[in-house]
């Protein structure tokens, strides 16, 4: 591993280092999401597919309201993708044992299956890129992406890292 430290450019706040920044940011994500949009053509779904998927996989029992407050949409958008998700067998509703009127959320095997396959790829770039910059890289940039996020959300990450969901 390269020597971070001797590249790095103390004068990382100029316009044209952010600028790099965005734009690394766009085409990180671009690439991140291309092949799962490719498993999810096939199903003719989108990114808003994916994302339902993803976050109710990794919170079963997740009710329609922490969904929406995840998500940041409508309760139209959301309903419209949920339902169609529902309709196809990947995604069950669940009324709440103590409060009736939730709705949870989990996925079906169909929806699990969906959900290894669009995550096992996006896992294994995740995991080639923490290798190739190592440990200090990987916590700084997971400094810089909770910094980006709105303060509110930060509480969903487990300061150790351990990866577990939390509700805020």
């Amino acid at each position: 591993m390269a020597d971070v430290k001797s590249t790095v450019n103390p004068l990382f706040l100029r316009e044209n280092e952010l600028r790099q920044g965005i734009e690394l940011l766009f085409f990180a994500y671009r690439d991140f999401t291309g092949e799962p949009d490719r498993i999810l053509a096939r199903y003719k779904f989108g990114r808003a597919h994916h994302r339902i998927i993803y976050f109710v996989g990794r919170d079963p029992g997740m009710s329609v309201s922490e969904l929406l407050a995840i998500l940041r949409i409508t309760k139209q958008s959301l309903s419209r993708v949920l339902s169609q998700l529902i309709s196809e067998g990947f995604v069950e509703q669940r009324r709440g044992e103590t409060d009736r009127r939730q709705r949870l959320l989990y996925l079906t095997a169909k929806g699990e299956g969906l959900e290894r396959e669009l995550s096992e790829r996006q896992r294994a770039r995740m995991a080639g890129a923490y290798r190739a910059a190592g440990a200090e890289a990987v916590e700084g940039f997971r400094t810089v992406l909770l910094g980006l996020i709105d303060p509110e959300d930060r509480a969903r990450f487990d300061p150790e890292g351990s990866g577990r969901p939390r509700r805020p």
